[in-house]
C-alpha cells in the first residue's frame, strides 16, 4: 500500500471566508435590501480570500444575474502562491429569503485545481438534477420526469409517493411541478437558493430525495463541487433566456444539448467547499447574535478525501474589532 503525505486542507481555510461573509450578511436579515447585504458579504468575502494562501482566480462569479455587488469572472485572488486554483463563490446563496427573514440562505466557496472548472461563459442558468450516493447512478437529464422518480425511487428502496423533491418555486416550473405532483411525489418548493436544496439530497436527515429544475449557473458549479465531495451526483444543460443569448453561446463554441455530467462541471476530485449559514434552515443553522458576539454553523468537505465536518464557531466582536475591517 502505498501512503502519501497529507497534504494542507484548503476547506479550512474557506471556513474563514464564509463565516466572515455569513457575519457581515446576517446583519441585514428581514431588512429587505439585498443590494446591502450582498454588498457586505462580497466585500467581507473578498478580505479575507485574498488572506487565503493560493493564487486563485475566480471562475464562477457572483452578482451579474441580479446586478448586485460582484465578486467578477477573472478575478484574482488569494496570496499569489501556490497551488493555483479555480473559484466559485456565491456570498449569499438565497439573496430574497435573507432580506425577507426566510429560511436557507447560505455563503458558499468552492476551490478546484486551475482549469477544472466548468466556465459557463454568457449563461446564468442551467437545467439541473441532483442527487444523493444511493441514487448516483440512475439519473438521466434527458429522460422523463416519471423515469427519473422511478428510477430513483428504486434506488432508494422507496416508492414513487415517498420520494420528496426540492423544486425552485419559479413560473417557469410549472409544467414540472404539474408533472411531479401527478405522479405522486412530495415536493419541496423553496423561494431562492439551489446550493442548499442539491447538497440536501447528499443528507439523509433533511429527507430531500432529488433537485429538479432550472437554477444558476454558478450555485450549479459550487453544488457539483460539494457533491463531487458527498458522492452525490449531478447532470445539467444549459439554459438561454433568450435567442440572444442563444447565439451568443454558439458563436463561442457551447453545444447547448451537451449533458453537463458531474466531471465537465468539476474534473478533478481535489475540491474544497464550505458553506455557512446566515439564516437558519434543514441545512444549517443561521448566525445567532448575541450582546458579545454571535456563533455559526458551518459545513466545510474535502473531495479528496471525502470528509465532511461541521463546524459551531463563536465569534468575539470586542476582539475582532480590533483585528479586522470587516464591520460584524
Amino acid at each position: 500500500m502505498i501512503h502519501s503525505k497529507p497534504t494542507r486542507n484548503l476547506a479550512l481555510d474557506l471556513v474563514r471566508v464564509t463565516e466572515a461573509a455569513a457575519l457581515a450578511a446576517g446583519r441585514f436579515m428581514g431588512r429587505g435590501d439585498k443590494n446591502a447585504a450582498d454588498k457586505a458579504s462580497v466585500d467581507a468575502m473578498r478580505l479575507v480570500l485574498n488572506e487565503v494562501e493560493m493564487d486563485g482566480i475566480i471562475v464562477i462569479g457572483e452578482g451579474e444575474k441580479d446586478e448586485a455587488p460582484m465578486l467578477y469572472n477573472g478575478e484574482h485572488l488569494g496570496t499569489g502562491e501556490p497551488p493555483q486554483v479555480d473559484i466559485a463563490v456565491d456570498p449569499i446563496d438565497g439573496t430574497r429569503p435573507l432580506a425577507h427573514g426566510q429560511y436557507n440562505s447560505l455563503s458558499t466557496v468552492a476551490l478546484s485545481p486551475r482549469g477544472t472548472m466548468f466556465n459557463p461563459g454568457p449563461f446564468v442558468y442551467m437545467n439541473k438534477i441532483a442527487v444523493g450516493p444511493e441514487a448516483r447512478d440512475v439519473i438521466d437529464i434527458d429522460a422523463s420526469v416519471e423515469d427519473n422518480l422511478k428510477a430513483v425511487a428504486r434506488a432508494k428502496g422507496m416508492d414513487v409517493n415517498d420520494v420528496t423533491v426540492v423544486i425552485l418555486d419559479r413560473p417557469r416550473h410549472e409544467k414540472l411541478i404539474s408533472e411531479v405532483r401527478r405522479l405522486g411525489a412530495r415536493i419541496r418548493l423553496i423561494p431562492d437558493g439551489d446550493v442548499a436544496g442539491a447538497l440536501m439530497t447528499s443528507m439523509p436527515e433533511t429527507g430531500i430525495d432529488i433537485l429538479m429544475g432550472i437554477g444558476g449557473t454558478p450555485e450549479g458549479v459550487l453544488a457539483a463541487c460539494a457533491l463531487r465531495c458527498l458522492g452525490g451526483n449531478m447532470q445539467g444543460k444549459i439554459y438561454p433566456r433568450n435567442d440572444v443569448e442563444r447565439q451568443k453561446g454558439i458563436e463561442l463554441g457551447y453545444d447547448l444539448d451537451k449533458v453537463l455530467k458531474l466531471e465537465d462541471l468539476v474534473s478533478s476530485e481535489d475540491t474544497f467547499f464550505a458553506a455557512t449559514g446566515i439564516t437558519g434552515g434543514e441545512l444549517l443553522h443561521g448566525v445567532s447574535y448575541t450582546g458579545a458576539g454571535a456563533t455559526t454553523d458551518s459545513i466545510v468537505m474535502r473531495g479528496l478525501t471525502g470528509t465532511v465536518r461541521r463546524i459551531m464557531a463563536q465569534h468575539r466582536f470586542a476582539k475582532l474589532s480590533r483585528i479586522s475591517a470587516i464591520n460584524y
